[in-house]
């Protein structure tokens, strides 16, 4: 017989009480944040940072910008006698912009590039025919990569020489 549970068996009277199920994404990660460590949070915050930066930085109006900081630049040269010292303000400048740029871009390469590799995985995961070896191909010795583009290129000479109605295998089932 199946256990069946009567309002007996739960201590104190039945209250409808209503707690709020909705909490705004805003809440959930203050909750959330509360809960984290110092480098998590920084990381984060580098994280929105790099994506938004990137994002600005890389549209019409930054090189606008960079433009007129360099237009103004050259028109001041005269003013200054195009001294060291002139010189030396844009030099400085743009090392540093330089500087702080390679880390900005790095961050959204490696972002862009892991969520790449998880999009390409879950394809060759979701597919019957696919192999399974390729999935995490960043993880293999050049030696190992070179062997695979070896196959690739093998394949490639095959369906060319085929045709249009080449079945895809791998070099080694055509045999």
């Amino acid at each position: 017989m199946a256990n069946i549970f009567h309002a007996r068996a739960f201590p104190g009277r039945r209250e409808n009480k209503r707690i709020p199920v909705h909490h705004t994404q805003t809440e959930k990660l203050k909750e959330h944040e509360k809960e984290r460590d110092f480098f998590c949070v920084v990381s984060d915050a580098f994280r929105v940072f790099a994506r938004r930066s990137s994002i600005m930085l890389g549209s019409a109006w930054a090189f606008a910008g960079a433009m007129l900081v360099i237009l103004v630049w050259l028109l001041t040269g005269p003013t200054f006698h195009f001294s060291d010292t002139w010189q030396l303000i844009i030099n400085t400048g743009t090392t540093i912009v330089t500087f702080l740029m390679v880390f900005l871009i790095q961050n959204t390469q490696n972002r862009d590039a892991k969520a790449m590799h998880l999009k390409l995985d879950e394809i060759i995961r979701a597919l019957k025919k696919a192999r399974n070896e390729l999935v995490d191909l960043e993880d293999l010795s050049d030696e190992e990569l070179t062997k695979l583009e070896e196959q690739f290129k093998q394949l490639r000479a095959k369906a060319e020489s085929d045709g249009p109605n080449m079945r895809h295998r791998l070099p080694a089932e055509s045999r």
